[in-house]
């Protein structure tokens, strides 16, 4: 059959052709589908628009894309809206690039958007909507509602959709380019936009992107490779490279004060508290303070045994500097951790320095510790003269042990939490502080006995 008499007769029985159930019907179906697209569209370019909607939706997926291309515009913005976002996606990526902007010229600015969005977001929906993001993952925080273009639009349409798309939609100096397959390929810089012909191509003058993000990145660290790079907006992808989102300044400001909030609270022992401290029920605050107190105490119970097992020791002259060598232990294991935790936080300490590092504070701890036993020593001679040598020599050879100790602990704790996932700023605060208690009675009275016996 010719296209004309199949037209004819598809026209005529358009109702059983539909329902593809009578063998008329089905003749006239195999016979339709199997014709040119072009051929297939103008017929729909013929048809009452509620008949062309029926039709269109019972073909192939693959034949709705095919008959898309050489619809009239007019017919296109006509299917565009009955179709699902899934499938004007599909249809949209598969349109060519020119055919595209043309289309562009004949939708309302609110469908530009729409559409728009949907073609830079082929496999994006999909993606967004299988993964369950963490909140503090890059995902959890990105922004999709942000203007991107294709790397072989030119620099005419490229400007011409970011002027009709504004100001909806959020625009950064820093605009990110795909290719049509969605996969994040540069970005383009809004002043390169005006000084290229208006007929060159983006992907002639684009550029390469600093930093890439993975949508599972976590944002504490997303935010450390921003402020290292001194970017104010970064993209998201997924493992394949499809474009998903920006992190922007403004995300970025907000998740410093964040983890800065969440770092005071673990150094101080406690959970994170969302709300602000008046609007925190009190029994709340309550417990979630007293339940780290109950159990510090409780840990500090081994004080009381060590001091009773060595009470022989600890009779009399050695019973004056127990708090000197216990505070001095642990202002000096705060000392340290305040320094990794910084220094893991700024970027400054890395796996690449790590070992660096530790051999720094290895050495510092030598040094520190001899200097202030000997100066303790010194002191003790001053006051005591040296009728005190050998309780002066415990003195002096505990505390500088005791600083030893709690150097490389301060230093070696961070970063073993950091190398086991958790937050290095736990190791500071109380829990360090009563570490170092029950750490530095123990060396003092146990360096006391081998010395005095």
């Amino acid at each position: 059959m010719i296209p004309g008499s199949i037209f004819s007769g598809v026209k005529e029985n358009i109702e059983v052709v539909l329902e593809k159930k009578e063998p008329i019907g089905l003749a006239l179906w195999d016979s339709l589908v199997v014709l040119h697209p072009a051929d297939i569209a103008t017929f729909l370019g013929d048809l009452d628009r509620a008949h062309a909607k029926k039709l269109f939706l019972t073909f192939p997926k693959t034949l709705q894309a095919s008959v898309f291309q050489d619809l009239s515009e007019s017919l296109k913005v006509f299917v565009l809206s009955f179709l699902s976002d899934k499938d004007r996606a599909e249809i949209l990526g598969a349109t060519p690039l020119d055919e595209l902007t043309d289309l562009f010229e004949d939708l309302s600015d609110d469908d530009l958007k729409r559409y728009l969005k949907l073609l830079h977001k082929k496999d994006r929906d999909t993606v967004i909507s299988l993964l369950q993001f963490d909140p503090e993952s890059a995902g959890g925080i990105m922004a999709t509602d942000v203007v991107t273009l294709i790397e072989d639009f030119t620099v005419e349409n490229s400007i011409h959709v970011l002027q009709r798309l504004q100001p909806d939609q959020d625009l950064h100096r820093r605009i990110f380019v795909t290719n049509q397959e969605q996969n994040l390929v540069g970005y383009v810089n809004l002043e390169d936009l005006v000084i290229h012909s208006p007929s060159t191509r983006i992907s002639a003058f684009m550029r390469k992107n600093e930093l890439v993000v993975q949508v599972t990145e976590d944002q504490e660290s997303v935010a450390h490779q921003m402020v290292h790079y001194g970017l104010v907006t970064v993209p998201v992808v997924d493992q394949r490279g499809i474009f998903l989102g920006v992190i922007t300044t403004d995300k970025l400001v907000d998740i410093i004060e964040q983890e800065a909030s969440e770092n005071v609270y673990k150094m101080s022992a406690m959970a994170p508290i969302k709300e602000r401290y008046f609007e925190t029920p009190f029994f709340k605050m309550a417990y979630e303070r007293g339940s780290i107190l109950g159990v510090l105490l409780v840990a500090q119970t081994l004080s009381s045994i060590i001091v009773e097992h060595y009470e022989a020791v600890l009779t009399g002259f050695l019973t004056y500097f127990i708090t000197m060598l216990v505070s001095t232990g642990g202002n000096a294991s705060s000392q340290t951790s305040a320094i990794v935790i910084q220094g893991m936080a700024s970027g400054e300490i890395t796996p690449n320095n790590m070992m660096r590092f530790v051999k720094r504070e290895l050495l510092m701890a030598v040094f520190l510790g001899g200097v202030l036993g000997l100066f303790s020593f010194i002191r003790i001679l001053i006051t005591h003269g040296t009728g005190r040598l050998l309780s002066g020599i415990a003195v002096s050879s505990s505390l500088a042990l005791l600083v030893l100790v709690s150097v490389v602990l301060g230093s070696s704790i961070p970063l073993l939490l950091k190398k086991l996932r958790l937050d290095p700023a736990l190791s500071a605060g109380p829990g360090l502080a009563t570490l170092m208690d029950i750490l530095g009675l123990f060396i003092y009275c146990y360096v006391s006995y081998l010395i005095l016996g």
